[in-house]
């Protein structure tokens, strides 16, 4: 039988990705955080000083990069690998990593993944998957005017990027944050929220209309386009 919790390390270089993992494995109950480490030297320490499970690993960090760190420790250890970049996909597979996540991130794909290494862990016998989600969230804080305002994700219509701001526009308000478009977008639920270009998010249930050009959501125009025009109708059509 696996402990009741599995002790997780997160390596990553970047501190937004840092925090995505961070807030989509809270919601997971049979997870721990160990330590959320920048770099492989840290995450070396950590290994020394606390017992780890599981390693959720960044592999394109500067000095010693994920895959030599990975090439490194106890084979015993569990890696899942955390990246922008599909071309290490083959060589992360051949150092027998659990699994493989590209950026962004959802949660339903980290929940995928653990249980991969639940299953993979567990005995034959009797195997049965451990992971159990908190009470499903149904709203982010995020930091603006000095304070952590709460974004119920039912009010939000749609979200822009300006620079390295983004706008979370709402029926009654619109909030501006310091985040990258791709960082709240690991954030929301992928059911309801759309990406419909490099620098806008939607609610899906707030549209009210749209063509393949643009989205209508109450008297704004949300345009569509051409990299996300195929994904954004599957979505809308399918």
């Amino acid at each position: 039988m696996m402990p009741d919790k599995i002790s997780c390390l997160i390596v990553d270089d970047e501190p937004v990705a840092r925090d995505v993992l961070e807030s989509h494995l809270q919601k997971i109950n049979t997870i721990d955080i160990v330590a959320s480490c920048k770099s492989a030297m840290e995450a070396f320490n950590a290994l020394n000083e606390k017992n780890i499970d599981l390693i959720f690993l960044d592999i394109n960090m500067p000095g010693i990069s994920g895959l030599s760190f990975a090439k490194s420790i106890n084979r015993d250890l569990k890696i899942i690998f955390t990246t922008a970049y599909r071309d290490y996909a083959v060589e992360g597979f051949d150092l027998q990593a659990v699994d493989y996540l590209l950026k962004p991130i959802s949660l339903e794909r980290i929940i995928q993944a653990v249980n991969k290494y639940i299953d993979e862990s567990q005995p034959v016998q009797g195997k049965h998957s451990m992971l159990t989600l908190e009470e499903k969230q149904d709203h982010i804080y995020v930091r603006s005017d000095r304070k952590m305002i709460k974004i119920p994700f039912a009010d939000i219509m749609f979200i822009e990027s300006i620079g390295d701001y983004i706008k979370i526009c709402m029926r009654n308000k619109t909030v501006t944050t310091r985040e990258t478009i791709t960082g709240i977008e690991a954030k929301l639920p992928h059911e309801d929220f759309l990406r419909t270009h490099r620098s806008f998010l939607v609610s899906i249930p707030k549209i009210d209309s749209y063509t393949s050009e643009y989205i209508e959501i109450g008297n704004s125009q949300i345009p569509v386009s051409r990299n996300y025009k195929e994904s954004v109708m599957s979505r809308l059509e399918g």
